[in-house]
C-alpha cells in the first residue's frame, strides 16, 4: 500500500498586482536542508514588504511564482541535519525570507527565536519585523534612552505602534505621529505627545527630535527633517520610496541610516523578555484565514491599527 505524499497550502502568485493575483495552492511538503528547520505555520503576519513585493514596487521575492509571507509563528516538525537549537515539536517564531504564507515553510533554524510561553502565535507572528526593526533603529543605532526624544511616524501601525512601547521601554520621551483617531491609542503605548499626521507642517510642531524612525517614507518624508536637532538622525525603512536623498539630510547637518532588514533569531532573542512580560505588546487587529490571503493584503493596504495575521489552521 503507497502512502500519500504529505502535502501543504500555500498562497502564491503568478504575477505582481493586487490583492486578487493571490492564489491558495496545494504542493508537496517542502523537507529541511541542513541547518534548515520544517515549521508547521500557526499564524503568519501581513507585513508592509508582503505587500511591496507582491505589486512588484519591491521585487523582494524575485519574479513570480512566489509565496509572499515573512513573519511566522508555529511548531517545528523536522529539523535538518546541523540543527540542535532546535527540535521537533519546539514553538518558534520569527522573521524568514519568504513563504510564510503556508502551512508549512522550510527556513534556517538561525532565523527564529523560542515563541515566549504566555504568548499566542498569532500575536507572536506579528512581532518579528517589527521588533527587529525598531530594535535596530532605536536601541542599536539611535542609542535611545532617558535624554532621548523620539519622533515615530506612523506610530499606531504595526512597526510604529511596537516601536513606541520599545523607545518609551528604554526611557525615551516619545513623539507619535499618526491619525486623529488613533491618539488615545498611541499614547496608552507611551507616547508623551502625539501629532495628527494631516495636521500641516510637522517642524511647527516638534522641534529638539535626536531620532526619527520613519516607516512610511513618500511625500511627507522630508517633513520630518524640521523636526531634528542638529546632528539628529533620520531612520528609515522603506528603501524602495525614501522621500528624499540621502544626501539632502547630510547636507542639513543631520544624519541618515536605512535600517537594516534581515532575520535575525538571536535579536528576537534579545527582545523575548519584553514581549514575555507585555513590557511590548502586539496589537492585532485582524485574523482571517489563509484561504482570505487576498482580503488580508486589502485590509493591510487601509493602514490597520497594528498588525493583520493569517491563520492556516483554524
Amino acid at each position: 500500500m503507497t502512502t500519500a505524499e504529505p502535502r501543504a497550502q500555500v498562497i502564491t502568485q503568478h504575477r505582481f498586482g493586487g490583492p486578487e493575483v493571490l492564489e491558495v495552492e496545494e504542493r508537496p511538503r517542502p523537507a529541511p536542508g541542513p541547518g534548515e528547520v520544517l515549521l508547521r505555520v500557526h499564524a503568519s503576519a501581513v507585513d508592509p514588504a508582503d505587500r511591496l513585493a507582491r505589486s512588484g514596487a519591491a521585487p523582494l521575492f524575485g519574479e513570480p511564482p512566489f509565496t509572499p509571507g515573512r513573519d511566522v509563528s508555529g511548531e517545528i516538525e523536522e529539523v535538518g541535519a546541523g540543527v540542535t537549537r532546535f527540535g521537533p515539536g519546539d514553538e518558534v517564531f520569527g522573521r524568514i525570507d519568504g513563504g510564510g504564507h503556508a502551512t508549512h515553510v522550510t527556513a534556517p533554524a538561525g532565523h527564529f527565536a523560542a515563541k515566549p510561553a504566555g504568548l499566542d502565535h498569532v500575536h507572536a507572528a506579528a512581532a518579528p519585523t517589527p521588533v527587529l526593526t525598531a530594535w535596530r533603529a532605536l536601541i542599536d543605532l539611535a542609542r535611545a534612552g532617558p535624554d532621548s526624544r523620539v519622533l515615530i511616524r506612523a506610530a499606531a501601525g504595526g512597526t510604529g505602534h511596537v516601536a513606541v512601547q520599545l523607545a518609551a521601554a528604554e526611557g525615551a520621551y516619545v513623539v507619535g505621529v499618526a491619525r486623529a483617531e488613533d491618539d488615545g491609542f498611541v499614547r496608552d503605548l507611551g507616547a508623551g505627545e502625539v501629532v495628527d499626521e494631516s495636521a500641516g507642517e510637522l517642524a511647527e510642531a516638534v522641534h529638539g527630535i535626536d531620532a526619527v524612525l520613519d516607516p512610511v517614507g513618500g511625500d511627507h518624508a522630508p517633513g520630518v527633517l524640521g523636526t531634528l536637532r542638529p546632528d539628529g538622525i533620520l531612520l528609515s525603512t522603506v528603501p524602495a520610496d525614501l522621500g528624499l536623498a540621502p544626501e539632502e539630510v547630510e547636507a542639513r547637518g543631520l544624519r541618515f541610516t536605512l535600517v537594516p532588514d534581515a532575520p535575525s533569531g538571536e535579536l528576537l532573542e534579545r527582545a523575548v523578555p519584553l514581549l514575555a512580560d507585555r513590557r511590548v505588546r502586539v496589537h492585532v487587529s485582524a485574523t482571517l484565514p489563509l484561504s482570505e490571503a487576498a482580503a488580508a493584503h486589502e485590509r493591510a493596504e487601509e493602514g490597520p491599527r497594528g498588525g493583520i495575521v493569517l491563520v492556516p489552521h483554524p
